[in-house]
């Protein structure tokens, strides 16, 4: 009975059922003739050495600035309550021209520190498409050797099973090829384009196609890290 329901819930699945692989041999990866695999791209780049080294160094960059942003307020801050203690002794018009230079001050700093932030919100996303560009061919491999023909993101599936999704198999083939990537100068990755990779006769053959989407999605916000804003008050 219990071979009778196995061979029932692997129907229903649309699969077919797979024989226990012989005691004291290690169980190898399905072939998916013609199949599907999926992964988690999220999770491909943040538990990579490589996506691990970008987001290390996008955070120590971050506190960086955050320390700045907090000398600046603290700088700014004196020199309103300097201003307002000067105030009584001023003329109107005097005060006017010196409040009305400070708040120029202010607002050019807080341009300055936003193209910071900016630039540093770059760096996770332009290390990200660094990193999903490396990491095409080994994922072509891996998809080769599984007998499939593409790799979908699974956040898009609404339903499928877990035998086929290889992040964590891709997760160690991208590490032992490239690494953490430090030696890859992510500023000239463009994400021009990639390799469709085919077989032909047995061998390996590739086709410059345009990267997919789903395999290079924004950054989710909740990995790319956050500054404090100096947010200075202006003397008026």
């Amino acid at each position: 009975m219990r071979v009778l329901r196995a061979f029932l819930a692997a129907a229903l699945l649309g699969l077919a059922p797979v024989a226990a692989p012989a005691q004291g041999t290690a169980a190898q990866p399905p072939l998916l003739q013609g199949g599907l695999l999926t992964i988690d791209p999220d999770r491909l780049f943040t538990q990579s050495l490589f996506g691990k080294r970008v987001l290390a160094d996008a955070q120590s960059q971050t506190e960086a600035l955050a320390a700045e942003n907090r000398q600046i307020e603290a700088q700014l801050t004196a020199e309103e309550k300097d201003l307002t203690a000067k105030r009584p002794k001023m003329s109107p018009q005097d005060f006017r021209v010196e409040a009305d230079a400070f708040d120029a001050k202010v607002q050019d700093i807080r341009k300055q520190q936003d193209a910071k932030e900016r630039a540093l919100q770059d760096i996770v996303t332009k290390g990200r498409e660094a990193f999903f560009n490396a990491a095409r061919p080994e994922l072509g491999r891996l998809m080769l050797s599984r007998g499939a023909v593409a790799i979908l993101d699974r956040r898009s599936l609404f339903l499928s099973v877990a035998v086929i999704d290889i992040t964590d198999a891709a997760i160690s083939a991208i590490d032992n090829a490239i690494g953490d990537g430090a030696q890859l100068d992510a500023g000239q990755s463009n994400g021009s384009g990639s390799s469709d990779t085919t077989t032909q006769g047995g061998s390996t053959q590739s086709a410059p196609v345009q990267p997919s989407p789903a395999l290079n999605p924004a950054p989710d916000p909740a990995t790319v890290p956050a500054t404090s804003d100096p947010a200075p008050a202006t003397g008026n």
